[in-house]
Parts: C-alpha cells; sequence; structure tokens
C-alpha cells in the first residue's frame, strides 16, 4: 500500500464548484461547519434551518403541490429532464463538491453524479407512463379501471454515503409523478446538496414551473423529526441506520403516512468450488473497499466452500496489498478516508470484538496518514476470518471489514446468507447453473438484491433498489417503483342505464 495525500486547495475548489452549480456564496456564513474527510479541515460555515423553516418549507411545498398536481405529467417531465441536462453540464463541480463531503475517488464521484442524470432520463419518460389497468367488470354495461394520481408531498431524509444519487431516485419520480419534495440532507454533506438544490431550482426556473415544488433544509434531528410528524408529509423516503428506521417507521405509521425505508445491510457473496475465481476476486475487492466500506451495498461478508477459502483468501490478502490509500482526487488512489473518527472507532471496535470472538485478522485495519493530517482518517481495508456467524458478524459496520465464512454443503451458504437480520445485497459466484437457480429461488436469498457473478455492489437505475428484514422493505429508482410515490384509485364507470349490483346482490 502506498499512501498519499495531495497539497491541498479543497476548501477553494469547493467554492468554486457551488458558484457554478448557482449557490449564492454570500449565503455561506453560519454557525455550521462543513468540514471534509480528506483533510479533516473546515471548508466554509453557513446557517442552520430553524424549525420555523422547516414548517415554512413544508407549508410552501403544501401550497405548490395544489397546482403541480394539475400540471401534465409529461410537461412535469420537462423539469426532469432540464435537471438532467444542467446535471450533465455540471458534471464535474457536482462530483467535486461529492467528493470534498463523502470522500469518494473521482470515478465513484462523477459515477454518482452520472446516477442522477440517469435516473432522470428515466423519469422523463416515466412521465408518459402512469399507466393504470382496465379490468373487466362482470356486470354488463360497466368498466372497471384503475387511475394514479399525485401523492402530496415527499419528504426525504438522506445519508452521507451517497450525497445526492439517492436523494435523487426519490425527486426525479416524485417531481414526474406530481409530488413535491422537501428535502433534509445528512449534515455531513450540506454543500452536495445546495450544488444539487441550485441546479434544480435553476431547472424549475427555467420551464416556468411553481418555484416551490422543491425545498431544502439544512436542519439538525428535531428538524427531521417534523418532516417526519406532519400529516402534511405523504410519504417519508429515509436512508440510513436500522435504529434510525425504527425511529421514523412508527412515527409515520401512527399518523397514518407512508414510509420508504432504505435501512442497513449486512451483504454476503457466496463462493462455490465452481466459481471463476479471478472474476470473484475483481467483484469481492471492488464491492468490498468501494468507497472505503461505507455503501449501503458493500460486501460484509464472504462465504466460502471449504475446498477453495485458503486459495481465494490468499488472493485476497495479496490484492488488498496493493490497494492505494489516501487522496482520492489523485486518480492512483483506490481508497479515500472513512467520513470522521466515529466509523473509524466503530471499525476499530468491530475488529477488536471479532477477535475476541475467535476472528483472525489477516489483513488490516490500521490508520494511515494520521501525521500528516490528524483530522482525518484513513485506513487499511481488513479482512477476518471467522470461525462462525458470531454477533459482530451480524452487525452492520460501516467501514471496509470483510469477515471470512466456510461452509461445506450448498444448503449452509444459503442459511449463512440469510442468517442476519438485515437483507439488501447479496451475490452468488458460480458456474453451476443449478446452484446460481437456487440461489435465485424462493428458497435461496432473501434479500432484495440477488446477483449471479457480480458483487453486491454497483447497482443500476433501471432496476428497483431495497431490501426486504431489517433493511426496510422500501423499493427506489427503477422498475415499477414510481407507484410509491402516487395513490391508486379504482374506478368503476356505469354506462348501462340500469344499476345492477356485484355478487348478484339485490336490493329495492
Amino acid at each position: 500500500m502506498s499512501p498519499t495525500l495531495q497539497d491541498t486547495t479543497l476548501a477553494a475548489d469547493v467554492r468554486r464548484a457551488l458558484q457554478a452549480c448557482g449557490v449564492d456564496l454570500t449565503t455561506l456564513s453560519g454557525e455550521l461547519e462543513a468540514r471534509s474527510p480528506l483533510t479533516g479541515e473546515v471548508l466554509t460555515s453557513l446557517p442552520a434551518t430553524s424549525d420555523a423553516d422547516v414548517t415554512v418549507a413544508i407549508d410552501n411545498a403544501h401550497e405548490a403541490f395544489k397546482t403541480w398536481r394539475e400540471v401534465p405529467a409529461p410537461v412535469r417531465g420537462a423539469v426532469v429532464k432540464r435537471w438532467g441536462e444542467l446535471l450533465t453540464e455540471h458534471k464535474e463541480d457536482l462530483a467535486v463538491l461529492v467528493q470534498a463531503e463523502a470522500g469518494k475517488i473521482t470515478s465513484e464521484a462523477l459515477g454518482e453524479v452520472q446516477e442522477m442524470i440517469d435516473i432522470c432520463d428515466f423519469a422523463v419518460g416515466q412521465s408518459r407512463m402512469l399507466y393504470g389497468k382496465t379490468m373487466p367488470s362482470e356486470r354488463p354495461g360497466h368498466r372497471l379501471m384503475e387511475t394514479w394520481h399525485p401523492l402530496g408531498v415527499v419528504g426525504v431524509i438522506s445519508a452521507f454515503n451517497f450525497p445526492v444519487a439517492v436523494y435523487s431516485w426519490n425527486t426525479a419520480l416524485a417531481l414526474a409523478c406530481g409530488d413535491t419534495v422537501v428535502w433534509k440532507p445528512s449534515g455531513m454533506v450540506v454543500l452536495s446538496a445546495m450544488g444539487a438544490h441550485a441546479l434544480l431550482a435553476r431547472a424549475v426556473a427555467d420551464c416556468g414551473a411553481p418555484a416551490d415544488i422543491h425545498q431544502l433544509v439544512i436542519a439538525d434531528r428535531q428538524g427531521g423529526q417534523l418532516i417526519v410528524d406532519d400529516p402534511r408529509v405523504a410519504l417519508v423516503s429515509a436512508t440510513g441506520s436500522g435504529r434510525m428506521g425504527r425511529e421514523i417507521g412508527p412515527r409515520v405509521a401512527a399518523r397514518f403516512g407512508r414510509s420508504l425505508l432504505e435501512l442497513g445491510g449486512n451483504n454476503a457473496a457466496i463462493i462455490t468450488p465452481s466459481a471463476d475465481l479471478d472474476l470473484a476476486l475483481r467483484g469481492i475487492v471492488f464491492s468490498a473497499v468501494g468507497t472505503a466500506g461505507q455503501r449501503c451495498t458493500t460486501m460484509r461478508r464472504l462465504i466460502v466452500h471449504e475446498s477453495v477459502v485458503e486459495t481465494l483468501t490468499d488472493k485476497l490478502v495479496q490484492a488488498y496489498g496493493t490497494l492505494n490509500i489516501g487522496d482520492p482526487r489523485d486518480p492512483a488512489t483506490l481508497v479515500g478516508p472513512l467520513v470522521n473518527k466515529g466509523s473509524y472507532d466503530a471499525m476499530q471496535q468491530a475488529l477488536r470484538d471479532a477477535q475476541d470472538q475467535g476472528g483472525t485478522v489477516l489483513t488490516g485495519g490500521n490508520r494511515v496518514l494520521a501525521e500528516e493530517h490528524p483530522g482525518a482518517f484513513y485506513v487499511e481495508p481488513a479482512i477476518v476470518r471467522m470461525p462462525a456467524q458470531t454477533a459482530i458478524v451480524q452487525d452492520e459496520t460501516f467501514a471496509p471489514i470483510l469477515y471470512v465464512l466456510t461452509y461445506t454443503e450448498f444448503a449452509e451458504a444459503i442459511e449463512l446468507q440469510n442468517g442476519v437480520p438485515q437483507g439488501l445485497s447479496s451475490a452468488i459466484f458460480t458456474n453451476d447453473q443449478l446452484e446460481a437457480e437456487r440461489f435465485l429461488s424462493s428458497a435461496g436469498s432473501d434479500c432484495g438484491i440477488a446477483n449471479v457473478n457480480i458483487g453486491t455492489s454497483g447497482a443500476e437505475i433501471g432496476g428497483a433498489f431495497g431490501g426486504e428484514k431489517e433493511t426496510g422493505g422500501g423499493r427506489e429508482s427503477g422498475s415499477d417503483s414510481w407507484k410509491a410515490y402516487m395513490r391508486q384509485a379504482t374506478n368503476t364507470v356505469n354506462y348501462s342505464g340500469e344499476l345492477p349490483l356485484a355478487q348478484g346482490v339485490k336490493f329495492l
């Protein structure tokens, strides 16, 4: 490993990127500090949104919805189309902000903005395909059908690890569906949020749409609770930890609102005897160390057949030894920093717990670059051989730790895969079609995402994204996820001149 860190002009780069996106730099002063995990330095300060401001934002979005829902869907799609054009134009500017705040390597930061562009393309098409069905009626002279209508205000609460992409999955579809949006980003990535919001505000203005259809609130936890508890917020889409989901879900349900939860992942890959180990190696390393292990789809467990475990772990340890760790702006870097000291401390505690529970650290876990930047937390990704799926293996530690487990029979591998509380992403590497089909069957992986011969990370926007069990059950992005942002009505039209009742009921 060769840690590197460039001399930084990071704050200046961030200010230029914000200005290019359309953010008014005179607003960048206040009691909040925006820090970068690259160096630990303060990038700028900015004002917080008060509780009263959050309420006003919801007020404005609620009023705008009354107009926006009446706009034809393809016209709404034109706003999303323009947003996608501006994102394309300012892809590098927004990626600078994502990189500075989330610590992603350049290709991942650019890839995140590309996800925004892709979902805009998807949502524009969806704006012309908000289809309902026509069903046969049992009564003569009657037509039975379903229609879909805008839902209302959508509250989006997003996490630090994907500062803008997951938010855009919700926002692009919500706007196309006729909803308005109130967005509370993580407090660790507010500059990325300001850049994305400014670009959307430009798109709204360019298209002559109501200015208040999108609201950004830089708020604390209390501000988030106001969004969660307000009955005018028809849907709360929240991405974060299981702890957060346990708080949000019941609160929204108590007021009969809707929630779309994308929570923890404890993702595993099964490596069978027939697997192409070189292919598996590439898939494992990216999934396990990409974004420094801070993806919800990060591979955290490796379930390897006992006949190939020694060969594969040797290859993995060797591959980990070649990873460049350091400044993510350096094109040679593959692993950037953890987001803060809390993440580093959690990783160290998990490694201690794993060893207490019988694990052996094969490589990694050490902090690097601490002398140059004591406020930044760069670490070597770790591989830990575990004797069983112990308590620490069942937890999600948001850091680059890969636990290696072994199995003998295929049924045991499936049991290990499913034997955790989370159910987001899963994978199998095999050249045995029967094993692949069993993994994808109803008796196989219990996750929302199940892949064959590809890792657990790297979902495309065309497919629905989400998981089961403690992952929350929500679905975002592609497929028919748009239905979460609309309300369904069943309509019966009687053109018979008579009034027959269903099921042969006679009355009067």
